[in-house]
């Protein structure tokens, strides 16, 4: 699995219901309402659910989620 970088890790804090798939439909939801000049988030976005897609149900519970407020 690739780590997932900071910025996915932030993106996931925001958008994290508490599953992997919940995460998914909660990203691909949230893309549908992304304008295309918005080509940055687009890209989080797809990276992210790419990551998502490609690890297992364990692997997710595993990360910590949690807002970094230090950084």
């Amino acid at each position: 699995m690739n780590a997932l970088t900071f910025e996915e890790t932030n993106l996931l804090c925001i958008y994290n219901p508490g599953t992997r798939q919940g995460a998914i439909e909660a990203l691909t939801e949230m893309r549908g309402h992304l304008q295309a000049d918005e080509t940055e988030l687009l890209a989080l976005t797809d990276s992210t659910l790419a990551k998502l897609r490609a690890m297992t149900d364990a692997d997710f519970d595993a990360l910590e989620l949690y807002p970094d407020f230090d950084e």
